[in-house]
């Protein structure tokens, strides 16, 4: 595999990049080098630096016309239309058409085999298992899956394209007609999805990070032929805090399905945005750019902001926008030119002619969808109309998969789902914080939390002792263990009590005086007194009663 990879580089696999770009200069040394600082990445010359830096003296002129700021901010005059691609891969532990492995962190270039390298004669095979994940997927967004899709190749050259096209899906894709429901400042939404298809993944091209970066890219082909679904939305945002609602909201959906983990930094999930503006009260859209690989949701609120501005101004200016694919500075928080705008003829779309039409019967598509786990949105409902918890408190509840199902088997065991709900919240919540460490690794199990919750509730142990036995908890022994070993067990004898009470009254016969003369106040310090000679053991309502009784 190594050697395949240095006679790529020998034989001039890195001018693909030039080839693209007309003109562009190439350094004549650039193929007598060899490979350095990581040699199974395949290095090629790195014409996106080069052509960022042919472009960058002219963005801000916009076709010689230049942009003065505006006095008065116009952009209020203007609606943003906003739809999302939103590139998500697949939780599968193979790629999609091979059996190499998916895993993140592998040396660079040893995930790899001649069918994700795209070598001659290699022939793909579909993953089962990501197609399934593609239909779970379609279901959880209310999409209708089409009983038959057809792969189809996009054909277009990168250097960490080894085949010089991508298997996807183009007019018949997997699913299609789906929905999200999101709210912003208090108004719920309804975003559209106008189709979900599966394809593979490119490899990975490295720009920076070695000492000769500014002149070579370097290529990683590991995550070459990893399974992704694409959910291509209807443009129906309205500005980058929709666009944030509805990735969060996508983000939790997949998540709870088990679809993807969605880690961004590992690229899992990644984000396009196709951006226009027109003067509100307008039908016809604007001419769209498209803003590439946000891979935070910060920086695509942050670039979608910049773009619409971007946008507004020019236009205001008497220019025009171009159709083209930008990139997001993060630096510079600008977006910048990267090329123009492919169009669907550009890629010259045909039928794979490896694979078969994929067809999902009934049967089959009423087993996945028998299988799948409750949603977000319907849990979230389900928490309030059942357990009568508040909006926000199941909301939070339901932020993850594993902390719903966590809270729920505390509530069947304490068998009170208000106090459960707080003891997830509050205590549980902080102690795991101190400790560094989330609810998926939380010592305390959701049956001992319920237990000592219970144990509050038949009156054995006191909410304060019960704060106490927590992080004694962190051991792995039960709330019960606990207070046992630690004679916490709460005093509820009449007898015992009242010689307890007998004792403040007679230590403390100012407060008594004061009590009796009618300064009610007094009795919260009497109280108090005797939980602390009770070290806090004593039942508290017991301790009322039968204080007021002796006073």
């Amino acid at each position: 595999m190594h050697l395949f990879i240095f006679e790529m580089e020998r034989h001039g696999f890195q001018n693909l990049g030039a080839k693209l770009i007309p003109g562009l200069p190439l350094r004549e040394d650039a193929v007598a080098q060899g490979p350095r600082e990581i040699p199974t990445l395949v290095r090629v010359a790195n014409f996106e630096n080069q052509l960022r830096a042919h472009r960058m003296p002219e963005e801000r002129r916009y076709n010689g016309k230049s942009m003065p700021s505006l006095a008065v901010d116009p952009i209020a005059k203007y609606e943003p239309v906003i739809g999302l691609e939103v590139h998500v891969q697949l939780s599968t532990r193979t790629k999609i058409f091979c059996g190499c492995p998916t895993s993140f962190g592998a040396p660079p270039n040893t995930n790899v085999c001649p069918v994700c390298l795209g070598l001659p004669g290699a022939l793909p095979v579909l993953s089962r298992q990501a197609v399934e994940l593609g239909i779970e997927a379609s279901l959880a967004l209310h999409c209708a899956v089409n009983p038959k899709s057809i792969f189809a190749r996009k054909n277009y050259f990168y250097p960490d394209l080894p085949k010089g096209y991508q298997i996807s899906q183009y007019d018949q894709p997997l699913a299609e007609r789906g929905f999200i429901e999101i709210e912003v400042d208090g108004v719920k939404k309804r975003i559209g999805i106008t189709r979900v298809h599966m394809e593979d993944d490119a490899g990975k091209s490295i720009h920076d990070g070695f000492k000769d970066s500014s002149k070579y890219t370097y290529v990683d082909l590991n995550r070459s032929g990893t399974p992704l679904i694409e959910i291509v939305t209807e443009p129906d945002i309205r500005g980058s805090d929709e666009a944030f609602a509805f990735l969060t909201e996508l983000k939790q959906i997949l998540q709870y399905v088990e679809i993807s983990s969605c880690d961004m930094e590992k690229g899992h999930l990644r984000c396009d945005a196709n951006v226009s503006v027109r003067l509100r009260g307008a039908e016809k859209f604007g001419t769209k750019a498209e803003v590439k690989n946000l891979n935070s949701f910060r920086f695509l609120k942050m670039a979608l902001d910049h773009e619409i501005e971007r946008q507004v101004e020019l236009i205001e200016a008497g220019g025009r926008v171009t159709q083209e694919t930008r990139l997001f500075n993060v630096e510079t928080g600008e977006t910048v030119s990267m090329r123009s705008k492919e169009s669907a003829h550009d890629y010259r779309y045909f039928p794979e002619p490896d694979l078969v039409p994929l067809r999902v019967s009934e049967s089959w598509l009423a087993r996945v969808q028998e299988a799948m786990p409750e949603l977000p949105a319907a849990r979230r409902q389900r928490f309030i109309d059942e357990y009568g918890l508040t909006e926000y408190n199941a909301q939070v509840l339901t932020a993850t998969r594993v902390t719903s199902d966590y809270f729920e088997k505390v509530a069947a065991v304490s068998g009170d789902a208000r106090a459960a709900a707080n003891w997830v919240m509050g205590d549980l919540t902080a102690m795991l914080k101190d400790q560094g460490k989330e609810i998926t690794d939380s010592p305390v199990s959701a049956e001992n939390l319920g237990g000592l919750i219970k144990l509050i509730a038949q009156g054995k142990i006191s909410g304060k002792i019960a704060k106490e036995v927590l992080p004694k908890m962190l051991a792995g022994e039960t709330a019960e263990t606990i207070a046992e070993r630690e004679g916490w067990h709460q005093i509820s004898d009449t007898g015992t009590i009242e010689k307890i009470i007998d004792e403040v009254i007679a230590q403390n016969p100012k407060q008594v005086e004061q009590y009796r003369g009618g300064k009610q106040a007094v009795i919260g310090f009497l109280v108090g007194q005797v939980m602390k000679a009770s070290r806090g053991q004593a039942d508290p309502a017991a301790v009322n009663a039968l204080l007021k009784g002796k006073l």
